[in-house]
């Protein structure tokens, strides 16, 4: 990768901020100087980083002077604000956030799926991070895609509290604790208790019936792959689970695939695992995807109710692969092809 480089990290206190220092250091990216910041709320914080304590810096106008990357992982209305000022201070920025998404001058990007789309940063300076739900599906569905060509895909998720945020990690923890001491639970991150419960309910609902994290998924699934055509639809649910999603995933393609040569071209996609014995008890559970980052895929079976259409179970950590992995990923490619020293 030749020389070293000076990273910021936005949101470096967060659950995904907090990630995206650890896959740094985990995947050796070559980190000259790191930079956390994060807002004021944050201040006398630190991170800790290849064994040494850096103080977490106030996010503000001036923060990018010397910064080549900028991960952000702080919100849509920070990465509104200052993703152009990083930009124009001479940083390239991933950001994590629903900000830059669906801009089409601004790449979707999964490396495993669409790395050739990193160059277009040149645009505007910035690369968008898909939603955490989308990346672990499309890795998946591109090899199938490229095989047999996708016509549908009907998506149901089981997603992690982790992808709410740190409070509602506490809340479900707190609502248990309360619930087994025979307590009243609070709630002030869901609208409704998430122990022992589920919320088809993830973002705000819109005009269409559906919600945003619904649509999210819809269309950054066709702008990822690259084909309007493939039509998609979710339904996305909150489920009392710490860490990891998982996805249901029911899929048509204008080819037949079997479930044999699905799971022969799953096993050699980049980022995939095929977890998929299932008289052994073997399938993809977010216990086990939690702290790694590939994809889980298993439950291949044939939807015997369509002409061409198959049944799989998606797995991935959300916080990892779903974000933080991504980022760093894309930021990888970034300095091995395009801003090279």
């Amino acid at each position: 990768m030749g020389g070293t480089y000076t990273v910021a990290v936005v949101g470096a206190t967060g659950a995904v901020g907090q990630q995206m220092v650890a896959c740094l250091e985990e995947r050796r990216f070559p980190v000259h100087r790191l930079v956390p910041l994060a807002s004021e709320r944050s201040m006398g914080k630190k991170v800790t980083f290849m064994g040494k304590e850096i103080p977490v810096e106030v996010l503000t106008k001036d923060s990018f002077d010397g910064v080549e990357i900028a991960l952000f992982s702080a919100g849509g209305s920070i990465s509104k604000e200052y993703g152009p000022i990083a930009a124009a201070a001479g940083a390239v920025v991933v950001d994590n956030s629903s900000a830059w998404r669906m801009d089409p001058e601004i790449p979707l990007v999964v490396p495993e799926v669409n790395p050739k789309d990193i160059g277009l940063y040149t645009n505007r300076g910035i690369i968008a991070n898909p939603n955490c739900s989308t990346i672990q599906m499309v890795v998946v569905l591109k090899p199938l895609h490229d095989a047999a060509r996708l016509r549908r895909v009907v998506v149901s998720t089981y997603q992690a509290v982790s992808g709410t945020g740190q409070k509602a990690v506490d809340e479900l923890a707190n609502q248990v604790r309360a619930l087994l001491a025979c307590q009243e639970p609070e709630k002030k991150v869901y609208p409704h208790r998430i122990a022992f419960n589920c919320l088809p309910h993830i973002d705000v609902f819109l005009e269409n019936g559906y919600t945003k994290e619904e649509m999210k998924m819809v269309n950054e699934t066709q702008k990822i792959i690259g084909d309007d055509t493939i039509r998609v639809t979710a339904t996305t649910v909150r489920v009392p689970v710490f860490y990891g999603h998982s996805e249901a995933l029911n899929i048509e393609t204008e080819r037949k695939l079997t479930p044999y040569e699905a799971r022969q071209i799953l096993a050699t996609a980049p980022g995939v695992k095929v977890v998929d014995d299932p008289l052994k008890n073997q399938y993809p559970m977010p216990l086990d995807a939690a702290g790694q980052d590939l994809t889980l895929v298993g439950r291949i079976r044939e939807d015997f109710s369509i002409e061409n259409g198959l049944n799989l179970w998606v797995v991935a950590d959300n916080l990892r692969k779903g974000a933080a992995t991504n980022a760093v990923q894309i930021a990888e490619i970034l300095i091995r092809d395009y801003l090279r020293k």
